[in-house]
């Protein structure tokens, strides 16, 4: 990865950290947000293929809080849950010299972590596999936010085969992970109709998006901008009309993903994307997805948009406004 000098991507000066003391955000018990609570620790000097890095923000994901909520199960031995899978921040330790994804890594650089483990932390320690590169135009808050979401976006973009001329149907398009689907598919040369409530449609507009309103009418609304059909369709929602809506208007099912998978979407032989049961992971494309969100960021053709931002001690906080749903961006912490 190397970038001369390492990874560095701002003039920041080397860190020298050692047995770092930590502050960080973890589930004591299965529920809502009034679960989580702020520990303090330390982290060991870095071992053999480990970096130790100062977060300087760590990206929120309804995942987080499905982890503990009792959705994938409250098997009391996986207490506490530390929460968290990506971070932004700077490198203070490294085990010798290492390799990540960019290239070499060096004390001071300025790094992405996806995926991470515990990412909720004023520290992590993290295998060099898993650390990129932070792209000099953004932010850490904005760099904390870009990989979960764009990697699930590319996923989806791959799965339906969604390529330059193809007319895409995006059901959540101001979501998180629709927004990050909207710019790359757009940038790509797809002509993207997105679904979202009037207050988003501007945003959308502003993206190369046509978009329309939810709800009663949808199918005709969508026949009305495209009289010649639409050929592929993410869902990023998990509703009955998201599935029969994408259904009724792209002729090939195999060319329809969705990302919440149900009974009425696997019924209707739509591809189900994730980690879900019977989902496909996409494990070697997320991997591969992550360098190329970070050229498509450089390029100028990508951009994460924040929705809010915490302390890290106001978690809970942060998880009660991402329960909510309406969130159109990404939610982060900040340690």
């Amino acid at each position: 990865m190397k970038r001369e000098g390492g990874l560095r991507s701002g003039g920041v000066a080397p860190y020298n950290l050692h047995r770092m003391e930590i502050t960080s955000v973890v589930a004591a018990a299965y529920g809502g947000p009034e679960v989580l609570s702020v520990v303090e620790s330390s982290l060991n000097d870095p071992g053999p293929d480990q970096v130790l890095i100062e977060v300087r923000a760590a990206g929120t994901n309804p995942v987080d809080y499905k982890l503990y909520s009792g959705a994938y199960g409250d098997d009391p031995s996986n207490l506490p849950i530390a929460l968290g899978f990506e971070a932004a921040g700077i490198v203070t330790e490294v085990s010798g010299e290492l390799e990540g994804p960019s290239g070499r890594i060096a004390v001071g650089d300025e790094v992405i972590v996806y995926s991470a483990s515990g990412a909720y932390a004023s520290g992590l320690l993290s295998p060099a596999s898993s650390v990129l590169a932070k792209p000099s135009t953004m932010s850490f808050e904005e760099a904390s936010g870009l990989m979960l979401t764009g990697v699930t976006a590319i996923h989806a973009l791959r799965a339906t085969k969604s390529t330059a001329g193809d007319t895409l149907l995006v059901h959540g398009a101001a979501g998180g992970v629709g927004l990050m689907a909207v710019q790359i598919a757009v940038a790509d040369g797809v002509r993207v109709i997105g679904t979202a409530s009037e207050s988003q449609q501007e945003r959308l507009r502003s993206l190369g998006v046509e978009p329309v309103v939810y709800g009663d009418g949808l199918i005709e609304r969508i026949r009305a901008l495209a009289p010649t059909g639409v050929t592929a369709a993410i869902d990023l929602v998990g509703t009955d009309e998201a599935v029969d809506v994408s259904v009724a208007l792209v002729a090939n099912r195999e060319r329809i993903a969705t990302i919440v998978s149900s009974a009425r979407s696997s019924s209707n032989g739509v591809q189900a994307l994730g980690g879900g049961p019977g989902a496909d992971a996409g494990v070697e494309i997320r991997s591969a997805a992550r360098l190329e969100l970070i050229r498509r960021v450089e390029e100028g053709s990508l951009r994460v948009f924040i929705a809010a931002t915490y302390p890290l001690i106001e978690a809970a906080a942060a998880h009660r406004q991402l329960a909510a749903g309406h969130a159109h961006g990404k939610i982060i912490l900040i340690p």
